[in-house]
């Protein structure tokens, strides 16, 4: 039975000192001009989603303090039976909390990232969707909301796709997929 053992591989160190050799076909060809891509961030999608995320387990809480007062103000609430189902409580409150919050936070990226050749949508949880370049991404309007307590500029449900790419909907500030065609349907 053959068992593994580790295999160092060793490589030559470059001094600092010692320039590498340029070959003659990185010199020869000339380079061209790249550009790095405009990173647009989220603000106006992520302030309404972590707004509302907040919002929900508030009230959430309160929802949950409210029955747990009044079951521990209730007649045989103070038993060690009912200390079992408060904990049962805690449990799916936490549950319920997290599960709103994962759910609320989701569609909204942190940003767009727009190349010469692509656009990127950077999600939530560090997740990248590629899409072909603004002048062949359809864009889809499915709702707009107003700047207002949620969020201080207006927000936009959106469905996003490209050529070979599924259609995607993120929630997002009004001015993050700028410079893209205007989605017309057919009749």
């Amino acid at each position: 039975m053959a068992t593994s053992r580790p295999v160092r591989i060793v490589r030559p160190r470059a001094t600092p000192s010692a320039p590498l050799p340029a070959g003659p076909s990185v010199a020869s060809e000339p380079s061209a001009p790249r550009t790095a891509p405009t990173h647009r961030p989220n603000r106006a999608g992520s302030q309404r989603v972590i707004r509302l995320s907040t919002f929900y387990v508030v009230v959430l809480a309160a929802l949950y303090l409210g029955l747990v007062l009044y079951g521990r103000t209730a007649p045989g609430g103070s038993s060690s039976a009912e200390l079992a189902y408060v904990l049962l409580f805690t449990a799916v409150f936490a549950a319920f909390a997290l599960g709103g919050i994962l759910v609320t936070l989701t569609p909204a990226p942190r940003s767009v990232e727009v190349a010469a050749d692509h656009v990127t949508v950077v999600g939530r949880w560090g997740r990248r969707h590629r899409f072909p370049p603004l002048d062949r991404l359809h864009v889809r309007v499915a709702r707009r909301y107003p700047a207002g307590i949620l969020a201080s500029e207006p927000v936009e449900s959106v469905e996003v796709w490209g050529d070979d790419t599924p259609v995607r909907s993120y929630l997002v500030g009004a001015e993050l997929f700028e410079g893209a065609p205007p989605f017309e349907p057919d009749r």
